[in-house]
């Protein structure tokens, strides 16, 4: 597959390169997320890891660009995958290990099926690789909370005019008829790279069968980390557990 044309001037883009010759750590936040809501979780596991780090902003969303597609299409994680190749053949990187949350884990997932030359290992947290009816309730809360409550304000402080498109842009895909049948699973037994798979045991927008159709598709060395009585954000929820399992993993590595 060839890179998507996409203005990559457009993302907003943040990089730490304190460890010349090491790999980069490559952070893809969630359906809802940007470079700010991260805090310095970035920052903490590439100095536990002596790792560069690249964190930034999908299109649509925090400081980058608007969409460049009204509506999404149900293989809108591949174009993400594509940017996300082109943007790492712009910085000449090519040891990446990839940390994605819930539709970063997607995307991370993708990115190693189809670019692997420049993936060494995925990191996911609650990554979806097929549309389970525990997402889509949990999506019709949050609809909910968007609509009603407060969650709207929330985010608003983080992606200013474009919060109304990006949420729709995920809410009314995921629930949408034609995205029923939306699986990444043909695309796993082309990942030959380690994968540390993340799950909270209370995830309120997936179950253990994600972790379960990763591991048993996946070609490379894959392990599963499932943590009791924590939800959708382990890397918030017990964010120390999380850095160290992740050091131990990455360290564990070879280049």
């Amino acid at each position: 597959m060839s890179p998507i044309s996409f203005p990559l001037e457009s993302l907003a883009v943040e990089r730490i390169t304190a460890y010349p010759g090491r790999p980069t750590l490559v952070f893809l936040h969630d359906s809802l997320g940007c470079i700010a809501v991260w805090r310095d979780f970035p920052r903490q596991l590439g100095e536990l890891t002596r790792c560069n780090v690249m964190v930034y902003d999908r299109q649509g969303y925090g400081k980058s660009g608007t969409f460049t597609k009204s509506i999404r299409d149900n293989d809108y994680l591949e174009d993400e995958a594509a940017i996300l190749d082109s943007l790492l053949a712009s910085y000449g990187i090519s040891d990446a290990l990839l940390f994605g949350h819930s539709d970063g884990g997607s995307v991370a997932l993708v990115a190693a099926a189809l670019y692997p030359s420049r993936i060494k290992a995925v990191i996911t947290e609650g990554a979806h690789v097929f549309v389970e009816d525990v997402t889509l309730r949990g999506i019709e809360e949050a609809i909910v909370a968007y609509q009603q409550g407060d969650l709207k304000a929330r985010l608003e402080p983080y992606h200013g005019v474009k919060t109304e498109a990006l949420f729709w842009a995920w809410a009314g895909t995921w629930t949408s008829e034609r995205f029923r049948s939306w699986s990444i699973e043909p695309l796993l037994p082309s990942i030959i790279c380690p994968i540390l798979v993340i799950q909270g045991e209370d995830d309120e927008y997936g179950t253990v069968a994600q972790v379960t159709k990763i591991g048993s598709q996946t070609t490379g060395p894959a392990t599963a980390w499932l943590l009791p009585w924590v939800k959708h954000t382990p890397h918030k929820e017990v964010r120390e557990l999380v850095l160290l399992r992740v050091s131990s993993f990455i360290d564990a590595l070879t280049f």
